[in-house]
Parts: C-alpha cells; structure tokens; sequence
C-alpha cells in the first residue's frame, strides 16, 4: 500500500470518530433539555380545566360548644361534736364554702357554731364562769387544704366512687362570753364522690386558741369530728 493510500484511509477513520462524538453530543444535549422541561412543567401548579365534572362545594356550619360546669366551687352542710377545753363536748353545726384553685390545692371559708359549759366548774366556785351555765359558741375560718391522695374506693366488683384525702390548715376566729380569739386550726379530712356534683365528706380538725380563764392565759385545744355533705357547681 502506498503512502497515499494510508493517509486516506486514516482521514476516514479520524472522520467517522468525529461524526460519532458529535452525534453522541447532540443526544446527549437532546436528553437534557427534555428532562428539563419536564422537571419544570411538574413544579408547574395545576390549572383546573373547564372540563372538570363535580366541582367541591364546602358549607360551613355554626358549631355551638356544649357548656359543661367548671364544678370549681363547693358548698356543703356539716354537723358533728366539738370538744372544747375545760367546758365539755356538744353538738357542732355549721357551713363551708370552697373554691378549687387547683386539681391538687383549695381554699375554704367555715362558719361553725356550737354551745360550752362551765357546769364543771359550778361545782367549784359559786356562780360559774358565765352569766349562764351555757354560752354559745361560734367559729370563723379561712384554710388552704391539699388533696394528697386521690383515688377510688372499691366495693365489690361492680362499684367504685372517687375519692380523695386531705389535709388543711388555716386562721380564723373564736369567740363566746364576750372573748374574741384568734384561732389557729390544721386537721385532715377524705371525701366520697356520690356522683359529680356531691360528695360525703368527713373531717377531723383540732382548734387551738389562747384562753384567759381564771385570771391564767393559756393555749387550749379544741378537737372537732364532724360529717357532711358537699355540693359542687
């Protein structure tokens, strides 16, 4: 083979290779713009087409909110015996009002009203302490109390009522035979959940004021066992 010959038969061969890579190129370029526009008529937000059939048609209604009680305020009855130092025990009345501040914290005003004697020392000295052998007895309290054990109380399989335990102090006010004493009392107590609104409720509460009998001032303590009931609304 001449020297003709080879130079023209590398010419075709470097030819058909750049004819290739430029056709490869080319599909190359083609492929990508193709999945460009595809990429961008996806992002594209959708156009509803006159052609749609059932277009959705949402009517919005008034939804009135049940009201439903808070039952964070309490009110109950109670009745019971109170000891009083030095003038006997007798039957104790009275009224609580209270306020849930929390789940677990409560405040309560008390009003309680009972009647003592001074028939021990009648015996003694003549005359009594008092103008009459009774006096009344009444009570003011404001206290703070904590339910530390919430529970339910079972009673066979099929009966079970919530309940709860507490405890609960505070300051208030005695007064009988024209003596008016400031009072400190602390107690525990445990309630009965008959049913949302009603409780049985039972308290045991100690009483302690400074008495000045005989000329001498001293503390003195008062226990309290009373029983009742408690409405909530």
């Amino acid at each position: 083979m001449t020297a003709k010959s080879r130079s023209t038969t590398a010419s075709r061969k470097y030819s058909i290779a750049a004819r290739a890579t430029a056709a490869t190129l080319a599909t190359a370029c083609v492929l990508a713009l193709l999945a460009h526009g595809n990429a961008r008529a996806a992002d594209a937000p959708a156009v509803d087409t006159p052609d749609q059939v059932i277009v959705p048609q949402v009517e919005r209604r008034d939804v009135h909110k049940p009201k439903y009680p808070s039952n964070d305020f309490e009110i109950g009855l109670f009745g019971g015996s109170y000891s009083s130092q030095n003038f006997g025990t007798s039957f104790n009345w009275g009224a609580r009002l209270g306020y849930d501040v929390t789940e677990d914290f409560f405040v309560e005003a008390t009003y309680g009203r009972t009647k003592v004697t001074d028939k021990a020392f009648r015996q003694i000295l003549p005359g009594g302490i008092f103008t009459a052998e009774q006096e009344k007895l009444k009570y003011y309290d404001l206290s703070l109390g904590w339910n530390f054990l919430p529970g339910e109380i079972f009673v066979g399989k099929n009966w079970a009522k919530a309940s709860t335990m507490y405890a609960i102090a505070g300051i208030g006010s005695t007064s009988f035979d024209s003596q008016r004493m400031q009072t400190w009392n602390f107690g525990m107590g445990a309630k009965l959940f008959l049913a949302d609104w009603v409780a049985l409720r039972a308290d045991v509460r100690d009483h302690i004021f400074t008495l000045d009998l005989l000329g001498k001032r001293s503390a003195t303590q008062n226990p309290e066992l009373s029983l009742g009931f408690s409405f909530f609304f």
